[in-house]
């Protein structure tokens, strides 16, 4: 006999045994208990998750949009009714023009607003008595009514022989009247559950046309405010909210919300310009201190916005850039596009860069000292060389330069555009740049003491970095400095002589400069200075040295530039820019021309002064003849290095002579006894034997050959 084996199962908690199937009545059996904690924790995981969804947030905008949508446009369209019937706008404007200080236009208003009411009072007054009238009219209207349609039924039952047409004419005014009754009790159930939502779709429309929902509630593509239109609505909210507690205030009073400030909004190049008359209490210079805020208020950087005073009386004229459009490039210099280009001194203007409306900003050079200043590495040097550059091409301007700085900036005006060029920062230097501006006065005296009439040709003298002299310990033989801004320093005393006097015989002096003091830019030295211009500086205090008081209270602001972003932006005090009317400074972003491109400017200038012009390219059939023009490019000078040879050929003619090497050059002359040679140590060419060359050659003799 074989025994089952039936398994018992142990409770662990109680130390029991149960069969398989039995029911446990061990609490430990028992179904687990829920935590209640745990159920919250969860539920309020799943409530947040759902309240902060995207589309949640999306659902809760769009709802409080339409919504705002309807209660503004039932607040403008209640605004509108309630102007409509009473004298609430005239009374909004006459407190505008009082608070604007405008006080000729409050009495028009005050006149108008007295027209109204008496006009309202007439109507009010007609209607009374008109109830009298009214009644008679009612009843003489029914009589004449009923009276014609008997007549007329009266002529119908003649015609038809039947007496019954008499009142039939009545009898179809009252049959339309009970049709009329019966289509209205038709339409007026579905109208009055209809009307009420075509009022509110209307409402609705209003809300939306003039966006009175709130600037949280529109899509996120609408909700970013960063480079929005500039509106009238903008400026004004803007302008209230900078904190200014009169400004606020007249805004609130004025009727038409601030709008009457406001000249029209132009486009001004890459931005927006608009004229606003502050009002009675608030001065320029609070807004003019308030210009962050005021950027910010309208969705701008700070260098975005412009405050500058025009010449109405408690006016301020903002220009607001379009946002980020001050960060792209200009474009380069047309010094650098027209290869054909030349100058005029006298009464040309050098083509320097843009003004921040887009035109195109020149400045005449004509018997004006100039200075220029900012802190370092921000363009001033490339600034201050376009300028040369361009008076470079005008063949009868003599430079003198010292370059304090000493790293090549200006190594390109070597060898035919500068007759003294001086690089380097050493006392040495300073010593010779000093000399260099003694010479500049001893010419001065000299134009001075010619006879009256006589005409000279332009000397201008550039010292870039001129700090550097102010600041030299150096002293002569006398014990005179050559730094400071003593009457002893030399180098003070010969700048002043020629601010004071070289004006008048084209003697100038242009001086560059880096975050000017009182000592390394003394006051007597920065105001002689005819032409002032400033790049980004530190300080209102370096602004008002670089430019003067006149031109930073007039709205100038270069200490508002931002370092390394506004590279190469100056802003301008001087008559020889276009400035717009009532201004005292502009603001102008220079074409920037590197090392590179301003060499190729300086050959084109050498080429001209050695009487050598750009010809347009050659026909290709054409073949060029390289000894007749090898002669053409020497000019009328007896020598001339190889080096510049190459670079006069090219100007001439790139696609001809722009590949030419040495090499090639040497291989044009070789055995026609005008060949390269050596003067003091340097290779050159020999005008008169290649003009020997070309008058003995018999099948290609020349009259351009002869001396």
């Amino acid at each position: 006999m074989t025994d089952n084996v039936v398994p018992l199962f142990k409770d662990p908690a109680t130390g029991t045994y149960t069969l398989p199937g039995d029911t446990p009545t061990s609490p430990a059996t028992t179904a687990p208990k829920v935590r209640p904690a745990r159920v919250w924790k969860q539920t309020a995981r799943h409530l947040r998750t759902a309240v902060t969804s995207e589309r949640t947030r999306a659902a809760a905008r769009l709802v409080a949009r339409h919504g705002m949508y309807v209660i503004g446009g039932t607040r403008i369209a209640a605004k509108r009714t309630w102007d409509g019937r009473t004298a609430s706008r005239y009374e909004r404007m006459l407190r505008a023009a009082e608070a604007g200080g405008n006080f000729e236009e409050a009495k028009e208003w005050e006149d108008r607003l007295q027209r109204f009411r008496a006009g309202r009072h007439q109507r009010r007054m007609d209607l009374l008595r008109s109830a009298p009238d009214l009644a008679k009219s009612a009843a003489y209207g029914t009589g004449l009514t009923v009276g014609g349609l008997l007549l007329l039924g009266i002529v119908l039952a003649i015609a038809n022989k039947d007496i019954t047409w008499v009142v039939g004419p009545i009898g179809a005014v009252i049959e339309a009247i009970r049709w009329a009754v019966m289509v209205a009790t038709v339409v007026w159930g579905p109208a009055l559950t209809v009307g009420p939502w075509l009022a509110l779709l209307a409402l609705w429309g209003v809300g939306r046309r003039q966006q009175t929902a709130p600037q949280w509630t529109l899509p996120a593509k609408e909700r970013d405010s960063v480079g929005a239109p500039i509106t009238p609505s903008i400026v004004v909210t803007a302008l209230r909210d900078l904190g200014i507690t009169p400004l606020r205030k007249a805004i609130n009073e004025m009727g038409d919300a601030g709008a009457q400030m406001l000249g029209p909004i132009r486009i001004a190049g890459c931005g927006v310009e608009v004229d606003v008359a502050l009002p009675s209490g608030v001065s320029t210079e609070e807004v003019q201190g308030r210009r962050r805020k005021l950027a910010e208020n309208l969705a701008r950087h700070q260098h975005e916005v412009f405050i500058t005073i025009p010449v109405a009386a408690r006016t301020i004229r903002l220009w607001i850039a379009d946002s980020g459009a001050l960060d792209e490039p200009i474009g380069p210099s047309p010094l650098i596009l027209d290869t054909t280009l030349t100058a005029n001194y006298k009464t040309g203007k050098a083509i320097w860069g843009q003004d921040l409306r887009g035109d195109a900003a020149t400045l005449s050079l004509y018997q004006r000292m100039l200075l220029i200043t900012g802190k370092s590495n921000q363009g001033k040097t490339a600034a201050l060389r376009a300028l040369a550059l361009w008076a470079a091409l005008d063949s009868t301007v003599e430079f003198r330069i010292a370059d304090l700085k000493g790293v090549g900036d200006w190594g390109m005006f070597d060898g035919g555009l500068a007759t003294t060029l001086i690089q380097g920062p050493t006392d040495e230097h300073v010593i010779k740049a000093t000399e260099m501006v003694e010479g500049l006065v001893e010419e001065m005296d000299r134009r001075i003491q010619a006879p009256p009439g006589s005409v000279f040709t332009p000397l201008i003298g550039i010292v870039d970095e001129a700090q550097v002299a102010f600041m030299c310990p150096a002293v002569d033989d006398q014990k005179r400095p050559y730094g400071g801004a003593k009457t002893t320093s030399r180098y003070f005393m010969a700048v002043r002589k020629i601010h004071n006097q070289g004006r008048a015989v084209d003697v100038l002096l242009w001086e560059g400069t880096q975050d000017p003091t009182d000592q390394n830019l003394p006051k007597l030295v920065r105001e002689g200075a005819h032409t002032r211009i400033s790049l980004v500086l530190g300080t209102e205090s370096q602004a008002r040295m670089a430019l003067g008081d006149n031109a930073v209270d007039g709205g100038a602001a270069p200490h508002q530039l931002r370092q390394g972003l506004d590279k190469g932006t100056v802003v301008v005090a001087s008559d020889g820019i276009t400035v717009p009317a009532g201004q005292t400074s502009i603001t102008v972003r220079t074409h920037y021309i590197d090392t590179d491109q301003a060499a190729e400017v300086a050959d084109r200038a050498k080429a001209l002064r050695a009487g050598i012009t750009h010809t347009p390219t050659a026909d290709p059939g054409e073949q060029r003849d390289p000894l007749a023009d090898i002669l053409t490019v020497l000019g009328a000078e007896t020598r001339v290095l190889t080096q510049d040879v190459l670079k006069r050929l090219a100007t001439l003619d790139q696609d001809a002579y722009g590949r030419w090497s040495f090499i090639d050059l040497k291989r044009a002359l070789d055995g026609t006894g005008a060949e390269p040679y050596k003067s003091e140590g340097r290779m050159v060419i020999g005008r008169d034997r290649l003009a020997r060359v070309l008058a003995n050659r018999p099948e290609k003799g020349s009259a351009s050959a002869a001396e």
